[in-house]
């Protein structure tokens, strides 16, 4: 079994910036994608950004290139969320899920772990 703990959620001005961590526990030698995901009230749940626990290919859904960025420290078994240029449309329910093998990284039904989740709430 694999934990996952995101943190790092809260309010922020729109423009403005957040980082995001998600900390894994338990089996993390066998984990191969990690993958942050999002759901904003009244939507379904969507894919954000993922990253292979080896070799650090990363991988981005449209609506967040270029302000977002998906990294890991495998030392401290942690994966980071870097959201930049903050708009009042990322305001979501922010999760983070592991998988241990490769995935359709876009599909959440393929994710065999998940945290609970962080708000991040953008507003001024």
């Amino acid at each position: 079994q694999v934990q996952l703990v995101e943190s790092g959620g809260g309010l922020v001005q729109p423009g403005g910036s957040l980082r995001l961590s998600c900390v894994a526990s338990g089996r993390t030698f066998a984990l191969y994608v990690m993958a942050w995901f999002r759901q904003a009230p009244g939507k379904e749940r969507e894919f954000v950004a993922a990253i292979r626990w080896s070799g650090g290919t990363t991988y981005y859904a449209d609506s967040v290139k270029g302000r977002f960025t998906i990294s890991r420290d495998n030392a401290k078994n942690t994966v980071y969320l870097q959201m930049n240029r903050l708009g009042p449309e990322d305001t979501a329910v922010y999760y983070c899920a592991a998988a241990p093998r490769f995935v359709r990284v876009s599909s959440e039904v393929e994710y065999d772990y998940w945290g609970q989740g962080t708000q991040v709430t953008v507003s001024s």
